[in-house]
């Protein structure tokens, strides 16, 4: 495009005399930001966090294997004591205790209840009187707790869970994608802030030439005095805008040096891109590629399997039932070998009830709100999938015409430097106003900043699509990232 190459040879120019220039391609930055960029950092410990709750939602499935131990505990102090008539009285204590357990937990997935394996052993060690040893032993021990009615936590958990990582996974995706669109933003920023310094450095080398030509002119009596003063007061105006624009290079140049992380004595010199094929885009196809990858499908399904589990959770909140047994053996005598042998059983079982009789409808009370919140989550889900697809049919339709928007604005941008230029040649000659010239120049200076706002867009609509279907249409993939690399990095 000659409009493009023309641009690039005046941004070259303009920076290589300067210090350390880089020259930057959009590929290139959206590159660097995605690798080193504070968006790109945030993403990942994001994603980090997730990973780890994840992970201790599947080491809770696990069996778990515990130590606990008392070493030692020494008690010297009066207790009470009942005697054979029933009266009480307190007695010295003086002795050293020490007991240590070895446990294998394991919560059973399809009950929600929880099965342990444990073996433990009991010293006691008397400091006064005989002064004698006892020890207890309990070499197996298998115990068994279950919540007859309650909700079964581990059944949801194995179903949210999953799905949670799942949108945390996408999620990042996205975010990668986002960063990308931050880069763009940042890079098209400096681009057109470039390109307006250059629009004011030439605007002004024309005002002053036509001030000049004025100046003959006037003096030859050819022009009037407020023509005159017109071009004067377009000089003072021209030299204004290119100081403003001058300062907003340079906000935006530290802006994207700052967003990339890269050195402040580096003068960036962005590379104008050009769009490339693609195909027409279809709305139902895209729909279906977003549906399936993007993080607000399972962000919906979560919040749904949220909503159920705590309508399930405040059901069985109504009433409380617990049920523990254990089976083992047991044995105790003045030395280790004495406490294992002989051995005896060792059984209990309890049941705990715990059933509400008036509680003036608050446990019911509760289930209400469940299951109105779900009713109301249901609600919302809707209305969001909704405006998803709304959002997303828009976003098709955008990107569709913005080709065709770019070389309307292309040709535009020609028509209105030719009318410019012609202008200018016409009004040397006397057959236009100031008022003409003023006009070409707004049209002309509109029809470039146009041009470069139609490239971005179209660039922005591109990175859009992708972070919302999460789906390469270069190469016709998914896109995906190799989680335990960068987990692991």
């Amino acid at each position: 495009m000659r409009y493009i190459s023309s641009i690039l040879v005046v941004l070259l120019c303009a920076c290589a005399v300067q210090g350390k220039v880089r020259y930057l391609t959009l590929d290139e930055a959206i590159n660097i930001a995605r690798v080193q960029s504070l968006d790109a950092a945030v993403a990942l410990d994001e994603l980090r966090s997730a990973y780890w709750q994840y992970r201790i939602y599947r080491a809770g499935l696990l069996p778990e294997v515990q130590f606990s131990a008392t070493l030692p505990a020494y008690n010297k102090n009066y207790s009470s004591y009942q005697n054979s008539d029933g009266s009480y009285t307190f007695v010295r204590n003086n002795y050293m205790q020490m007991n240590g357990e070895l446990s294998v937990q394991q919560a059973v997935w399809a009950t929600g209840g929880t099965l342990s394996l444990s073996t433990s052993m009991d010293y006691l060690k008397m400091l006064s009187g005989n002064r004698q040893e006892r020890y207890m032993s309990v070499p197996v021990a298998l115990t068994f707790s279950q919540p007859l009615f309650g909700v079964n936590s581990v059944k949801w958990n194995r179903r949210i869970e999953p799905v949670r990582y799942a949108e945390a996974q996408a999620n990042f995706l996205s975010a990668t994608e986002q960063v990308t669109i931050n880069a763009i933003s940042h890079f098209f920023g400096l681009l057109l802030a470039q390109e307006n310094v250059n629009i004011a450095r030439q605007n002004l080398a024309n005002a002053e030439a036509l001030y000049t030509v004025a100046q003959t002119k006037h003096s030859m009596g050819k022009i009037s005095e407020n023509d005159l003063l017109q071009l004067r007061l377009n000089v003072l105006n021209a030299s204004a805008t290119l100081t403003d624009n001058e300062s907003t290079l340079k906000s935006n140049m530290f802006s994207l040096r700052s967003f990339l992380m890269m050195d402040e004595d580096t003068e960036i010199v962005p590379v104008l891109p050009e769009s490339f094929s693609t195909p027409t885009l279809i709305y139902e196809d895209v729909l279906q590629k977003a549906l399936q990858n993007n993080a607000i499908t399972k962000n919906l399904r979560r919040r749904q399997l949220q909503a159920d589990y705590d309508v399930a959770a405040a059901r069985g909140n109504m009433r409380s039932i617990n049920l523990t047994a254990q089976i083992g053996v047991d044995g105790t005598g003045q030395d280790i070998p004495a406490a294992y042998n002989p051995l005896k059983d060792n059984q209990y079982v309890r049941v705990g009830v715990q059933i509400p009789l008036v509680d003036w409808g608050k446990r019911r009370g509760r289930l209400r709100v469940a299951q109105s919140s779900r009713e109301v989550t249901a609600g919302r889900l809707e209305l969001e999938m909704r405006s998803f697809k709304q959002e997303l049919f828009i976003l098709v339709e955008q990107f569709n015409n913005q080709r065709r928007q770019i070389e309307i604005a292309l040709e535009a941008d020609t028509i209105a430097t030719r009318r410019y230029n012609t202008n200018i040649e016409t009004f040397k000659i006397g057959k236009i106003s100031t008022l003409d010239i003023n006009d070409a120049q707004v049209s002309k200076d509109q029809a470039r900043r146009s041009t470069l706002t139609q490239l971005m867009y179209y660039w922005y609509y591109w990175y859009r699509l992708r972070s919302i279907t999460l789906w390469d249409y270069e190469k016709g993939c998914n896109i995906d990232a190799d989680f335990e690399k960068l987990l692991n990095s």
